[in-house]
C-alpha cells in the first residue's frame, strides 16, 4: 500500500454558487507523484464521510470522475460507497485506488467501522488517498477535533477515538483556514487543539501539504506545524520535504 495523507485534493471549484469539476491540486508536486504511481485506466473506489448524504456523495463523484482525467490520471471505473452502496466495500481488493473523503471525522469512522473497512484495507496493495476526515480517520488512535457547534463544550463528546491503524500519525487538516477560528466560545487551535496535544503529536497541515507513506517510511512535502503538550512549531514549508 502507498497512503497519501492530504488536507485538501482540490477536484473541484465553485462557479457563480455552483461546485464544477475541477483540477487536483498541484502543490508542492501532489500530482507529480501521483502520475507515477498511477495505474493507466485506474480503478477507484470513494468511500464517503456522509453516507446518508447522497446529494453531497453525487456530487463529489460527479466532481472527482471528471478531475482526475483532467490532471492527467485516467480511469476506467470510479464509484462512491455510501449507504446505498455498502457492498463496494467487499470489492476493495479489485480496484487501483481507493479515496478517503472529507467530512465529519465522528460521522465517517462510525460508517468505516459498519462496513468494517480496517479489516478490509490492512492487506490492501494499491494506493490509498485522504483527504480531510479520511487522513484523520487514517490514525490507530483518531484525533476527533470538534468541529460542530456543541462539540467543544459537550462532556460526551469522545475526542480520541479508534481508527484503521494505517499510521501513527494524527491530522489536523485545513491549518490556514482554522487557526483564527472560534468555536463554542473559543480559539480553536489554541483553547482546543493545544489543550488536547498533552501527550499526543499532531500535525497541523495547511491545504496543499500531504504526506506519503510507504514501507513505513513518512515524508511529509509542505507548510505544516507540530503542535504537542500545548506548543507550536513550524516543521517544513512550501517546496519542502522532511522524514517524520
Amino acid at each position: 500500500m502507498k497512503l497519501y495523507l492530504t488536507s485538501a485534493i482540490g477536484g473541484s471549484v465553485k462557479e457563480d454558487g455552483v461546485r464544477k469539476p475541477g483540477l487536483l491540486l498541484p502543490f508542492n508536486g501532489f500530482t507529480y507523484f501521483l502520475e507515477k504511481d498511477w495505474v493507466e485506466g485506474s480503478k477507484v473506489l470513494i468511500i464517503s464521510a456522509s453516507p446518508s448524504d447522497y446529494e453531497r456523495n453525487d456530487l463529489i463523484l460527479a466532481c472527482l470522475r471528471e478531475a482526475f482525467p483532467m490532471s492527467g490520471l485516467s480511469i476506467s471505473f470510479m464509484d462512491i460507497c455510501d449507504d446505498r452502496k455498502e457492498y463496494l466495500a467487499n470489492r476493495i481488493d479489485e480496484m487501483d485506488v481507493v479515496l478517503l473523503s472529507g467530512g465529519h471525522v465522528p460521522t465517517q469512522n462510525a460508517f468505516f467501522q459498519r462496513i468494517g473497512l480496517k479489516e478490509k484495507i490492512a492487506n490492501y496493495h494499491g494506493i490509498v488517498i485522504a483527504y480531510s476526515a479520511g487522513s484523520m480517520n487514517c490514525a490507530e488512535l483518531v484525533y476527533a477535533s470538534p468541529e460542530v457547534e456543541g462539540e467543544a463544550l459537550d462532556p460526551n463528546y469522545k475526542r480520541w477515538i479508534p481508527g484503521l491503524g494505517l499510521t501513527s500519525i494524527n491530522i489536523f487538516p485545513h491549518f490556514e483556514e482554522v487557526r483564527e477560528e472560534l468555536l463554542d466560545g473559543m480559539r480553536v487551535v489554541e483553547d482546543i487543539v493545544f489543550k488536547d496535544s498533552f501527550r499526543h503529536d499532531i500535525i497541523a497541515m495547511n491545504n496543499g501539504t500531504f504526506i506519503v507513506i510507504e514501507n513505513g517510511k513518512h515524508t511529509l512535502y509542505g507548510e505544516a506545524y507540530r503542535i504537542k503538550d500545548g506548543k507550536m512549531e513550524q516543521i517544513c514549508q512550501n517546496g519542502m520535504s522532511v522524514i517524520l
